[in-house]
């Protein structure tokens, strides 16, 4: 047990990734929201309505942060 302790957590770099290849490319932004907006779509065909509230309540944050600042 105490060896599982040790060991350090690992982070996944997804956000670096991401923010790299933007400035790479701008391309990729738009295949990025094609993916969200897929994802959306299927959701809200598999879930209903809970998926697209879900969806609305993860970018009340999102907002706020963009009238804010």
């Amino acid at each position: 047990m105490t060896a599982l302790l040790s060991v350090a957590p690992t982070r996944l770099p997804v956000i670096g990734f991401l923010a790299r290849d933007i400035s790479r490319d701008i391309n990729v932004v738009f295949y990025l929201l094609t993916i969200f907006v897929t994802l959306v779509v299927l959701a809200m065909k598999t879930w209903g309505l809970v998926a697209l509230a879900m969806t609305a309540l993860a970018f009340v944050p999102v907002m706020f942060c963009l009238l804010i600042a």
